[in-house]
């Protein structure tokens, strides 16, 4: 990248007069300086906010040297008050709800997800879409897509859910893309919520099948989230499918929390802003990218298209992606670059270009400064995702004995706090609580799911 004379040596300008240390996509107005930030801007009806900082503001050349950059996207909060949804302020819903019925869900876990389905119907409005399709090995549309319109006459639908044998899984969410499909318009939020206890039984049953099938689903803009319930279902699964969906994942130990876990996930979606975010990034020249916060980084690639989750009103997202220079030369270089797509609250499709730029130096007291703090605190979030990923695999392994696994999960539970993650540390301390009492199982569940959040990197 050439440096004219006299340009600011740290930073490039695309689309307007330079500001600060920053490269700038579509000229705005600009942001408070920040010496090792790159901002992408855009008009203000694009909804998210982008920003990407990197570690240091140069780095080591004619050497090996290694950087980390940190992603920020964040989606505009509306007034009114917290959690409350007011008429005509959200996207409308295009949902889903699938249900295992099989044998084990007999008894209170079928009754509570009765409740549950009557729960969101009576948050719905008419401008809604809902369909409900149940699976045991056999799986049926409860409800076809309609209109929430007559609630009595939904809930006296669900009433009819009777239970059933065994778990076809695939062919339940195949049926619900189906369902969703029929409405499948920009401006909906389209999702299914899928609720089981146990490991698929029937029709297609290895892993890797079903979570490129949540995966393939997530490619017609249809957002999943597994719900698991009681000690009987795969974790590690229906984690893997919601990453791959796009969607969240929840432990629900007891029928009870059933309804509880619904409403949780259907305010989330109700506040939607921005929904199938998908980064797109090219790497330059003597570049390699070593890791990305909760995504698998092919080895010698030099293109990448990674899916994100979608981001709630209010919230943000943290991705940190680890680069490293073998023998870059020196000069300021856009070390990746790309863009950001995604879908906002009024169906409509919108792409922000994302630049990671780094200066490369000879001064060993610029290369050799502090980490900014900002992405420090993000690494140390992704570093505490994977410390509770070893912990999952020495508990499931038995390499780790009970003592060691609730010390390795203390020093994760201080880190998380340390970062202002209150929720993965409390859902750290249920696990700890667990493991003690002897229900590793019910552990590993809890911390899957905590696993899950932080790799998503989204935080209110």
């Amino acid at each position: 990248m050439d440096v004219s004379q006299g340009h600011d040596p740290n930073r490039t300008v695309i689309g307007g007069a330079p500001v600060d240390n920053r490269t700038q996509a579509m000229g705005a107005a600009p942001l408070a300086s920040d010496p090792n930030r790159t901002t992408a801007w855009a008009p203000p009806s694009l909804e998210l906010g982008v920003t990407v900082t990197a570690s240091r503001g140069a780095t080591m050349a004619n050497g090996p040297a290694r950087e980390q950059f940190l992603l920020e996207l964040s989606a505009p909060d509306e007034p009114g008050l917290p959690g409350v949804v007011t008429s005509g302020s959200r996207t409308p819903l295009n949902l889903c709800l699938v249900i295992d019925r099989s044998g084990s869900m007999e008894g209170p876990p079928l009754e509570y997800a009765k409740q549950a389905c009557g729960f969101v119907v009576d948050l719905l409005n008419p401008d809604d879409v809902l369909s409900i399709v149940v699976f045991d090995e056999t799986v049926e549309v409860l409800m076809a897509p309609q209109r929430v319109s007559d609630r009595q006459t939904i809930k006296a639908g669900i009433a009819q859910l009777s239970p059933g044998y065994t778990t076809n899984l695939y062919d339940g969410i195949q049926l619900a893309a189906q369902q969703l499909g029929q409405f499948a318009e920009a401006r909906r939020a389209t999702r299914m919520i899928v609720l089981t206890d146990g490991e698929p039984t029937a029709g297609i049953k290895d892993f890797s099948s079903l979570v490129q099938h949540a995966g393939d689903i997530r490619q017609r803009g249809i957002t999943s989230t597994f719900l698991g319930f009681g000690p009987e279902y795969n974790e590690e699964l229906l984690a893997a499918m919601a990453k791959k969906a796009g969607g969240n994942y929840y432990y629900i130990p007891q029928p009870h929390l059933i309804p509880e876990i619904f409403r949780t996930e259907l305010q989330k979606l109700m506040t939607v802003s921005a929904m199938n975010l998908k980064l797109s990034l090219k790497l330059a020249r003597w570049v390699q990218l070593r890791a990305a916060t909760g995504h698998s980084v092919p080895p010698d690639s030099r293109e990448f298209s990674l899916d994100l989750a979608d981001l709630e009103r209010g919230a943000t997202m943290q991705q940190v992606f680890d680069f490293e220079f073998p023998n870059h030369p020196l000069g300021h270089y856009r070390v990746a670059g790309g863009a950001l797509s995604y879908t906002d609250g009024s169906g409509a499709s919108r792409s922000v270009n994302v630049d990671f730029v780094m200066e490369f130096t000879g001064d060993s007291a610029r290369f050799s400064a502090p980490v900014d703090p900002r992405v420090a605190a993000a690494a140390q979030v992704s570093a505490a995702s994977r410390a509770v990923e070893q912990t999952i695999m020495g508990l499931k392994t038995q390499q780790l004995t009970t003592a060691g696994a609730v010390a390795d999960l203390q020093k994760t539970q201080a880190l998380l706090l340390a970062q202002g993650r209150t929720q993965e540390a409390q859902e750290v301390t249920i696990a700890m609580q667990a493991i003690q009492r002897g229900d590793t199982g019910g552990a590993e569940k809890t911390l899957m799911g905590t696993m899950v959040n932080l790799d998503q990197g989204k935080r209110p």
